[in-house]
């Protein structure tokens, strides 16, 4: 069946029900959502665009950064307070749920990692939720994430096993991490973990279900399986998805059910193809990508300025002459949107790479 026929899938932001079940129909077909992580509305609106080009859902998220970014690098934000973090997540929250119905697509909204010390934030995202929920039925996000990767599992089980049963009455999705994902993201380094930080093992993974599964079923794992943020040369990151496939199979033989399990794959920016499709395989539900869609935007202003440079050392004067002016050339509109073009489609490939696509 299509994502479509989905019970009460719509044109927007999709949250509880609904959104789980839209995750459990890609489980079932062998896709993936893919995640990509927005500063601003440009950002926002590139991945939205793409997703209605392929007629496709697709999952907008925030990381503590980005949200502050979205916000204004201008603001305070405190720590222990990440009041304009907690600002910005609203905002453009918010902001997808405004325009994303226009796309016709389905869109889940997100918020990226949240480590220890940043619990604040996540603390005024729900504060926002609860609100929403309180006057609309749902939540604000459609979910969160959690990582508590860098304490002691049993800790993080149970940061996430307290926040799980907050979260649980407006069935609003948690996202955890258990093991480490290596490299540099939102300024979190993680690039001299352990070796054996960056492989969970199946019974690291049984645990989190077994602390969560009783509060609700609506949570995602990112288990460790060698992944690395950033983007790196094809082979100098070893990743092991087939370790996926290990954990669903002794969670199998402890629960009897069939891959009970729903993962996330961090780090995805330039994976190869064939360690997405042997996690999707194992079922990962969604996969994040950051790295490979900020050089795209990057790249769009690169090819602009170089095949406009004469245009562009001025307001006056250009190559057809010195009384020419420059203006249509340097609008911001102009520029930005030679960025979005060159990250909708790089967005689109992301969802090519995890069959996210209509047959």
């Amino acid at each position: 069946m299509s994502f479509w026929d989905v019970p009460g899938i719509k044109a927007g932001v999709v949250t509880g029900d609904v959104a789980w079940a839209l995750l459990q129909h890609a489980k079932t077909n062998g896709y993936a959502i893919p995640a990509f992580n927005c500063t601003s509305s440009s950002t926002i609106n590139s991945v939205l665009e793409a997703g209605a080009k392929l007629n496709r859902p697709v999952m907008i998220q925030f990381s503590e950064g980005g949200s502050a970014f979205i916000a204004g690098k201008s603001l305070p934000n405190d720590k222990g307070k990440l009041q304009a973090s907690i600002l910005g997540a609203v905002a453009g929250a918010h902001l997808v749920r405004a325009v994303a119905p226009a796309y016709g697509i389905p869109v889940l909204v997100h918020s990226d990692h949240c480590a220890k010390k940043l619990l604040p934030w996540f603390d005024g995202m729900l504060e926002a939720d609860e609100a929403f929920f309180k006057a609309h039925g749902e939540p604000l996000f459609s979910s969160h994430m959690l990582d508590l990767s860098e304490e002691p599992d049993e800790e993080n089980i149970e940061i996430c096993k307290k926040y799980l049963t907050r979260m649980a009455p407006m069935k609003c999705i948690l996202e955890m991490e258990i093991g480490i994902t290596g490299g540099v993201e939102d300024g979190v380094d993680n690039s001299g973990a352990a070796k054996e930080k960056l492989y969970s093992t199946p019974e690291d993974v049984f645990a989190v279900y077994e602390g969560l599964s009783p509060i609700s079923p609506m949570f995602t794992i990112a288990a460790a399986f060698g992944n690395v943020h950033g983007v790196y040369k094809a082979g100098n990151v070893v990743l092991k998805p087939e370790l996926l496939q290990e954990m669903q199979d002794y969670a199998k033989s402890k629960t009897g059910k069939d891959r009970p399990l729903n993962f996330v794959f961090h780090g995805g920016s330039g994976s190869e193809k064939h360690h997405i499709a042997t996690a999707l395989a194992a079922g990962v539900v969604k996969m994040n990508v950051d790295t490979d869609t900020q050089w795209a935007y990057w790249e769009g202003l690169l090819k602009f300025y170089k095949a406009k440079e004469g245009y562009l050392q001025g307001q006056i004067g250009n190559p057809e002459g010195a009384d020419k002016p420059n203006k249509s050339y340097y609008d911001p509109r102009k520029w930005i949107r030679e960025c979005e073009v060159s990250m909708v489609s790089r967005v689109q490939e992301s969802c090519q790479d995890l069959s996210n696509v209509n047959p």
